[in-house]
């Protein structure tokens, strides 16, 4: 059972840290890149839908979003992502613009960030950008 829980472990942490090395605190992170990913860590995902009618300015515009969310503290790793290519299924859902993934060390970090004043600021800035919004949050 140890070797089931260690293998695991490894596992959850180089696949985070293949994905979740974009941004985060060099100290969070292994000489390797990889992100610390301890019991209780939260993955913050959310779901951006743009509007349809966004001039390609905008469009240019709308990722400044992402690199202000960056300068948040609280998280140890971020990732933007935007919808891949699979194959149309009933279960999958490609309609997004982008996926902000942000893992952070517990709960706390979470509560921190939410109303932290430079993330605030940043959702007001750019809300004009969407027409939808998702957060799901997990726990490892």
């Amino acid at each position: 059972m140890e070797r089931k829980s260690f293998l695991k472990g490894v596992s959850a942490t180089v696949l985070t840290g293949a994905v979740l090395t974009a941004c985060g605190s060099p100290a969070a992170q292994s000489s390797e890149g990889s992100v610390a990913w301890g019991e209780g860590t939260i993955v913050h995902s959310v779901y951006f839908w743009l509007r349809t009618d966004l001039t390609d300015q905008e469009k240019e515009e709308f990722p400044q979003f992402f690199e202000a969310l960056k300068k948040v503290p609280g998280f140890t790793a971020c990732r933007v992502a935007t919808p891949a290519p699979t194959t149309p299924r009933e279960v999958v859902d490609n309609s997004f613009s982008y996926h902000w993934i942000a893992v952070f060390p517990s709960m706390d970090e979470v509560n921190i960030y939410e109303k932290h004043p430079d993330h605030l600021a940043a959702a007001e800035k750019f809300s004009k950008y969407w027409t939808r919004v998702e957060v799901r949050d997990s726990i490892a």
